[in-house]
């Protein structure tokens, strides 16, 4: 692995730190949420951790893009941006369900390069750099084989989130698995990047939700792609769908189309 990518990792993970201080500090009191333009929920502690994340990298590398949840996109078309929700499972973090973490991800050229999903509730942290490998708390971790539908664990933050289409699509892939568990939030990405599930699949995203977790995935050998199984970019939002074994993927993707 280069200097450089080593540098990045250990500086995401100084970012991770101070963002857990901040959530692990928040815990001690009632949390102020209000509602975004989007009906979604935002606390107090939402916007202190990307505000003190943003100026650590502004402090670090001011030429770095930074494309956030709660504040405006800073320098996006730059070579590396840092892709940032403080907060993911905000209504989670609301109702004291330890499912809620903190996805910094760093893309590079576009694509997910570096990512990091941190659970201070429980005291997790997966770091990932695409392509290349995977560690949870410091272990490596590889997603596992499963080229069969039937044998498949899949994970859906809340069905909620789906159309009248998407649902139905999603009724359909849900048919043919072996099981279906719901509202695990960016944990659910984890513990796929763990070797324990085999799909994860959500819609209503934006690349702050996922493009930590891609890298992850990513390198512990899993894909995240939409549900066409397209390429997750900057300007695309909507449907996400994550598999631990490549060969999963196009099986998901024909059952969905």
């Amino acid at each position: 692995m280069k200097n450089e990518t080593k540098e990045l990792m250990r500086f995401a993970e100084l970012l991770a730190d101070a963002a857990r201080s901040i959530c692990l500090d928040a815990l001690q009191r009632k949390q102020s949420v209000s509602l975004k333009p989007d009906d979604s929920m935002v606390t107090e502690t939402d916007l202190a951790i990307e505000s003190r994340l943003r100026e650590l990298i502004g402090q670090r590398y001011p030429g770095h893009g930074i494309y956030g949840e709660e504040y405006e996109n800073k320098n996006i078309d730059a070579t590396h941006v840092w892709v940032l929700d403080p907060i993911d499972g905000t209504t989670a973090f609301v109702a004291g369900i330890p499912v809620y973490g903190t996805l910094i991800g760093l893309a590079r050229e576009g694509k997910p390069f570096i990512g990091i999903i941190d659970h201070p509730a429980s005291n997790d942290r997966w770091v990932g750099v695409a392509d290349t490998a995977t560690w949870m708390n410091g272990n490596e971790v590889r997603t596992r084989t499963c080229e069969t539908l039937e044998n498949a664990f899949m994970t859906c933050s809340n069905p909620d989130f789906f159309d009248e289409r998407e649902f139905l699509q999603f009724c359909g892939l849900r048919n043919q698995v072996l099981y279906t568990q719901y509202g695990g939030s960016c944990y659910a990405y984890g513990v796929l990047a763990s070797g324990r599930t085999d799909i994860g699949i959500d819609s209503k995203m934006d690349p702050v939700d996922v493009y930590a977790c891609a890298a992850v995935i990513s390198g512990a050998g899993g894909r995240m792609t939409d549900w066409s199984g397209r390429q997750l970019t900057f300007q695309w939002s909507g449907q996400v769908l994550a598999c631990g074994d490549p060969k999963l993927q196009a099986k998901v993707v024909n059952v969905l189309e």
